[in-house]
């Protein structure tokens, strides 16, 4: 195998992986639900798809009073769950959003629409959330369920689709509202049980301009751009470059015809990974510092120990002992225990990322694995056929030392007879 062919495979490998990934991991977004403007009860002036639980609104906003005909479309995780959206007046986030909740009457059975406020203590879950009226004027709010019967207990099933009529009274001159909405799996009475934690139901939120009819951008959509950038940048590096460069040091250092040029390819890719990593090693602690009390222990705690471990790879360059050196094999054992360490953890944090950012069952995540399993296939093949090379020669080396031996014992049998003689 030559050195332009090596080269040539590394980069048609690497680039092909980049473009699936990339169109993989956008994939999602391609197949989120459209909004629309019309519903059994009135239609909307404008519709917009929310970010995440492929839920979306519609809206007609009335001028001369400033009031606000909205419609909230989402669903259910579970027969006994509950669906809700809010306004915050201050700020984009959950703290101080005031909710509109539906879930069935667990009475009657029909679907109702009770208000919460979301003050500071429903994060810290030491009191139940119970319903009570809100400092904002709420003309009127309903619910309903699409398909079935309304208000029937036993249309509410996993994935039921729900709508949420509101209408309500802004201030005047405002044309920005700070949407919230969430899903929960359970109600305990009237009282909307804790949601899921995942890293789609923690963003959902978003600030929309009801006259644009767009989202007027600020931190959800940087937090956003940011994950898929991160999300990009890692799965590259340590879970694609890194073991590339680890396989290109183990099978192509023995080929005579590629002489040193396996060093300097290896070293190459290697760095190369390392600084993508680190580049989506800050993302990530970036997007910590923007998502306060999103945690995500494993793989915080994955992500640091692979970035410390390739900084110590990348040192270890600069304290490279020559080959005559005494210490050499020492280093090389370090070398290769922490280079293999690192690789491993890389890839496993790969995949906690892909449950992270909610893509465990995704194309994103079956491009990847079908990248991964192509290249462990590939060195399987080559680690066969590399032991098949050294079993080949060990033999070889013993015939040729047996055949030596046994000419040295005929020789030296004739040379006593001739003595004796």
């Amino acid at each position: 195998m030559s050195n332009s062919s090596i080269s040539c495979f590394i980069k048609i490998k690497t680039m092909i992986f980049l473009f699936l990934f990339y169109i993989l991991l956008l994939s999602p977004q391609a197949n989120a639900s459209h909004c629309t403007t019309t519903t059994a009860v009135k239609t909307y002036q404008k519709c917009m798809t929310l970010p995440t639980q492929q839920a979306s609104i519609a809206w007609t906003f009335h001028h001369h009073n400033s009031t606000i005909d909205l419609v909230f479309f989402g669903s259910f995780i579970s027969p006994s769950g509950w669906v809700g959206y809010g306004i915050n007046p201050t700020s984009a986030e959950m703290t101080g959003t005031r909710a509109l909740v539906a879930f069935p009457d667990p009475t009657s059975g029909s679907i109702v629409v009770l208000t919460y406020i979301l003050d500071p203590t429903v994060k810290l879950q030491r009191s139940a959330l119970l319903s009570r009226p809100l400092d904002i004027h709420v003309v009127s709010s309903s619910a309903t369920l699409y398909g079935g019967r309304v208000g029937s207990e036993e249309s509410v099933h996993n994935g039921a689709a729900v709508q949420i009529f509101t209408t309500l009274k802004l201030s005047p001159n405002k044309t920005k509202i700070n949407l919230v909405w969430n899903r929960g799996l359970y109600v305990q009475g009237y009282s909307p049980a804790i949601h899921p934690t995942t890293v789609a139901d923690l963003s959902s939120v978003a600030t929309i301009d009801i006259l644009s009819g767009f989202s007027a951008g600020g931190v959800h959509n940087n937090i956003k751009t940011l994950k898929i950038t991160h999300g990009i940048l890692n799965a590259v590096s340590w879970g694609f470059l890194l073991p590339i460069g680890a396989i290109t040091a183990r099978y192509f250092r023995n080929i005579q015809s590629v002489g040193v040029i396996w060093f300097y390819a290896h070293a190459g890719i290697q760095l190369t990974a390392f600084v993508l990593g680190a580049i989506g090693f800050a993302i990530g602690v970036r997007l910590g510092e923007l998502s306060p009390g999103v945690v995500y222990g494993l793989h915080r705690k994955l992500g640091f120990a692979a970035f410390c471990l390739g900084g110590l790879q990348t040192m270890a360059l600069l304290f490279r002992p020559k080959t005559t050196h005494k210490f050499r094999k020492y280093w090389k054992s370090y070398h290769h225990f922490v280079g293999y360490a690192c690789v491993v953890l890389g890839v496993v944090n790969v995949f906690q990322g892909f449950d992270v950012m909610g893509l465990s069952r995704s194309y994103a995540k079956l491009g990847y694995c079908l990248a991964l399993s192509t290249t462990i296939g590939v060195c399987i093949a080559m680690e066969v056929n590399g032991w098949v090379i050294f079993c080949r020669k060990a033999k070889e080396e013993k015939m040729k030392r047996d055949g030596l031996a046994g000419g040295f014992e005929k020789g030296s049998t004739s040379s006593a007879n001739n003595n004796i003689k």
